[in-house]
């Protein structure tokens, strides 16, 4: 599903004799923002800069081989090849209906001066949104165990970064410094006065995760720490690693393709199986309220019901056969009849997504996924799936693969961070690792997430609308409408705690109300809701203080308005609106003076392309529109 516009390829080859006597070589992109400079005087390192400032100070590269004692190799360089590539390709899906592919490219052949170590070449990416690079090993002759990365990101001192440990653990600001233990990648950081920057990996496949950490000794220099060794006993490519940079932290966000670009393309011939769209959990484990979600979903424009964890029997045994439908006693009484739903929903043409834990798809994974196409079955949440050693990470994506053969789509539950591989198979939906509303985060918290986390790509957030962990904890009901804009899901799960009307409660009874979804006009946001784009613009923006994003989906813009510890006024220009054309903007809005269960004021007024919006925002309140033609 790609299609290129135009692609230019000036290709040049330096003589091995004339590179042989630089020690250095330096790369731009396009429009000269960036600055990459490779060296080989000292030991290997390299040093990038944006527009007028050194971004990423001289940083020292390569690996640590297993049993090698001495990792200040030194290298000279061999051949330098130039390419200049101009091409866009159109997703299966997306943010953007299409996006630019422009680069210019370097690959540096490097040889070692001394040591029986693996030789490697640097292949370096500028583009207009970031800078990237990735290690090729070429002449594998015998097994290569890499112990240790030695990739360095030199910061200026004083740099802010909003780091977490673990993909769902809280996202916090502090100085760089004052890293203590390997942190997450997306890494977003400010650096003193100047510009946002992201550093992070894409096109991981089969290789180890990387992490940074503070480098001993050496404060504000973050070093890549793998999450394992790595074996190879043939080529191989490492993953990217990127460095991207931007006057405001929303820029970063509007151009994080660069991660889908870094991957290689769709390699799935037929797609058309592959259906974004929203979907409703059901929580009861029952024939009953399988039906009721699939009424439900029919009546409010949703895709997709997916039944969670238990439907099997026990997720957490090893026993529970995936094969099967045995209801676990612990999550339900059932009755389940799961293949009726599954047809009804299909005869309402309406996907039905299963979740099967990661221990019963490392045991049967061969015979779930064709038993599960055989049923009917839409897609698959692979659940608490192992992540972060090459051991895993090469099983994971294999698992996608091997679902992409049987046409089921795949939803990656909890630490899985996602490096853009769903551009290569774009079955891959959505994945979690993200601080989600399983977690409660208020709306200060989801704004640290957007900036963060979102660079990577889709996150499944369990968007939830009338538990009562909205109220208490997380926000308002309209912040919850505005995070289904602000944070992209191709799978967009809503009402994660909710049941709709005629689905059994914990006591089996239609009639218990407690989670039951009222019929309330605010749902024809949720029902109008598009869940990819054709385009996307981060119109204001600072991390956990406030949002303001605009899609677009055919002729309709959606805004989404997120705010938070502080009471703020905002002022949201239209235009991004066409000129010369009229719309009409239904705002759904906090208002504590109406009488309903969510406190949802809907206004409608006339706007055009010089329109702009001002409204009070109180403190972890939120702000949804959508913007049709007249």
């Amino acid at each position: 599903m790609r299609t290129i516009i135009f692609c230019f390829i000036l290709s040049m080859l330096v003589t091995s004799f004339l590179s042989a006597q630089q020690t250095s070589q330096e790369l731009r992109s396009p429009d000269g923002a960036y600055e990459f400079v490779l060296n080989t005087e000292d030991n290997l390192n390299y040093s990038v800069k944006y527009l007028d400032a050194v971004i990423i100070g001289t940083s020292k590269m390569g690996f640590q081989f297993k049993g090698e004692k001495n990792n200040n190799r030194k290298f000279r360089i061999s051949s330098t090849i130039r390419e200049e590539v101009k091409s866009s390709w159109r997703p299966v899906y997306g943010e953007k209906s299409e996006y630019p592919d422009i680069y210019n490219e370097m690959l540096v052949e490097l040889k070692q001066v001394d040591g029986k170590d693996p030789n490697f070449n640097i292949r370096i990416r500028a583009y207009n949104e970031g800078i990237a690079y990735r290690y090729e090993f070429t002449e594998i002759d015998r097994k290569v165990i890499i112990s240790d990365e030695l990739t360095e990101f030199a910061l200026p001192p004083e740099t802010l970064i909003w780091a977490s440990t673990r993909a769902q653990s809280e996202i916090v600001k502090m100085s760089v410094n004052e890293v203590s233990e390997a942190v997450e990648r997306p890494l977003l950081m400010e650096l003193p006065g100047k510009y946002f920057v992201a550093i992070g990996e894409a096109g991981l496949v089969d290789f180890a995760r990387m992490k940074f950490a503070l480098k001993n000794g050496e404060s504000s220099t973050l070093t890549s720490e793998l999450s394992s060794e790595v074996v190879f006993n043939t080529s191989f490519v490492t993953p990217w690693r990127y460095v991207m940079a931007s006057k405001r932290p929303g820029g970063l966000i509007e151009n994080n393709f660069l991660l889908l670009n870094l991957n290689e393309p769709n390699k799935i011939a037929d797609t058309s199986w592959i259906k974004p769209g929203k979907v409703i959990r059901e929580v009861t484990l029952t024939t009953q309220g399988g039906m009721a979600c699939v009424d439900f979903a029919v009546k409010h424009n949703l895709q997709f019901i997916e039944f969670d964890a238990g439907w099997y029997g026990s997720e957490y045994e090893n026993a529970s056969d995936a094969t099967t439908v045995t209801v676990d006693p612990k999550r339900s009484k059932g009755p389940l009849e799961l293949h009726k739903v599954i047809q009804y929903a299909k005869s309402k043409d309406i996907g039905v997504i299963l979740y099967v834990n990661r221990r019963a798809l490392e045991k049967q994974l061969d015979e779930v996924l064709p038993v599960l196409k055989s049923w009917g079955v839409a897609g698959v949440k692979y659940g608490f799936v192992n992540v972060g050693s090459q051991e895993w990470t090469t099983w994971l994506h294999d698992a996608v693969r091997k679902a992409a053969d049987h046409q089921l789509m795949v939803d990656i539950h909890d630490e899985y961070r996602p490096t853009g591989y769903s551009r290569t198979y774009p079955n891959l939906m959505t994945q979690e690792g993200i601080r989600g509303d399983e977690e409660s985060p208020d709306n200060s918290m989801v704004l640290n997430t957007l900036f963060t986390r979102m660079i990577a790509g889709a996150g499944d957030h369990t968007n939830c609308y009338m538990a009562e962990r909205v109220d208490t904890k997380m926000g308002s009901h309209a912040s919850q409408m505005a995070k289904a804009v602000c944070i992209y899901s191709p799978w967009q799960f809503l009402y994660w705690y909710d049941r709709p009307q005629g689905s059994p409660g914990k006591t089996g009874g239609a009639g218990e109300t407690k989670g039951i979804i009222p019929e309330l006009p605010d749902l024809e946001f949720y029902d109008a809701l598009p869940t990819v784009w054709d385009d996307t613009k981060v119109l204001d923006g600072y991390p956990g203080s406030r949002a303001v994003i605009a899609r677009k989906s055919n002729e309709n813009w959606f805004v989404g308005v997120l705010n938070g510890s502080e009471p703020r006024q905002f002022k949201i220009n239209l235009g991004f609106l066409e000129p010369g054309i009229q719309y009409v903007a239904k705002i759904f809005i906090d208002d504590k003076s109406m009488n309903t269960k969510t406190n949802i004021r809907i206004e409608k007024i006339e706007v055009n392309s010089e329109t702009i919006i001002e409204r009070a925002v109180q403190r972890m309140n939120g702000l949804a529109m959508v913007i049709a033609p007249k």
